[in-house]
């Protein structure tokens, strides 16, 4: 069993959110980054910053969404908002994989896990970004070019 967890205090989604401030009031949000952009709530079933802001008192809007890239200075963008939002934060995108990815590789920098814990706890808890080898990869890279003596 990996040692390495995450943190409680930050939360992902696994799916699409039907209702942003009952998703917040579940895990008493103090404050939300959200991935995705205006297009997303012009899609059905989608979700808009503005509803973002509604439901909890701080907030970040860093787009990650398709078609932008995830690279890792991106991922750094993340990690900086991540240090500034007070806690329990959520991180969310249209349906989990970009969100978990970057909740899976903040807190394995602060918590100065190796890249192999940090997949082995995220296939152990199905985090939504295991599956995909390119967030897989992205968190490698971000564990090993952003970890704070990197």
């Amino acid at each position: 069993m990996v040692s390495f967890e995450v943190p409680a205090d930050l939360s992902f989604n696994r799916g699409p959110i039907a209702d942003p401030g009952a998703f917040a009031r579940d895990v008493g949000a103090a404050s939300w980054l959200f991935l995705c952009g205006e297009e997303f709530a012009a899609m059905d079933g989608g979700m808009s910053y503005t509803q973002v802001q509604a439901a909890v008192p701080e907030s970040e809007n860093i787009i990650a969404d398709p078609p932008r890239v995830l690279d890792i200075d991106m991922a750094r963008r993340h990690m900086a908002a991540l240090d500034r939002l007070p806690r329990p934060t959520l991180v969310t995108c249209r349906s989990g994989p970009r969100s978990s990815a970057l909740v899976y590789l903040y807190a394995g920098l602060r918590a100065g896990a190796s890249a192999d814990e940090v997949l082995a706890r995220a296939d152990a808890d199905a985090a939504p970004f295991a599956g995909s080898d390119d967030l897989r990869a992205l968190v490698a890279q971000g564990l090993e070019e952003l970890a704070p003596d990197a």
